[in-house]
């Protein structure tokens, strides 16, 4: 008989992947939750959250979170100088999730085993800004077959982080 496991039954297998998801000016603090909850599932290095706003409200991150923003390394980066220039000095590879001129279709890349990345995610209202995007090595979008031209910030990650997972 097919019976649900319970999270102790569950079979996880840990391991971290070679990926650093920055978040660029992502505020509401249900996307910042599930961020990290997303990023313990797919075993993400780290995140880095930028933005002169951002603010971490664990009451109510730990809502989507289920306490993975206490396990999850991040970094906050307010100055977008600062960002930038970690960007142009990293020697990982960089993906930007978002629909551009030249993005291609996130299935189609090819992601060497072990690759060290960094996934570069836009804000809810606004996508990334023209700076960061600028930084990006490759631009990738996920195909969409509705009337809309984009999800939620976190589906797009979900949909990226088991994409980039499954070719690591």
């Amino acid at each position: 008989m097919n019976e649900q496991l319970s999270h102790n039954d569950a079979f996880i297998q840990q391991k971290t992947n070679p990926i650093i998801v920055v978040c660029d000016r992502i505020y509401f603090q249900q996307n910042i939750g599930s961020i990290f909850r997303l990023c313990d599932a797919f075993g993400v290095e780290k995140v880095i959250f930028t933005g002169e706003q951002f603010l971490l409200s664990e009451r109510k991150v730990n809502k989507t979170s289920r306490n993975t923003h206490k396990t999850v390394p991040f970094e906050v980066i307010k100055e977008q100088n600062e960002l930038i220039s970690f960007l142009k000095e990293t020697k990982r590879r960089i993906l930007a999730l978002e629909i551009s001129t030249e993005s291609i279709a996130l299935e189609k890349i090819e992601i060497l085993e072990i690759e060290p990345l960094v996934l570069l995610l836009g804000s809810e209202l606004y996508g990334l800004s023209k700076e960061v995007l600028q930084t990006a090595s490759e631009t990738v979008h996920i195909n969409m077959y509705g009337a809309n031209s984009s999800m939620n910030v976190t589906h797009a990650l979900a949909i990226a982080l088991h994409t980039i997972t499954q070719k690591l």
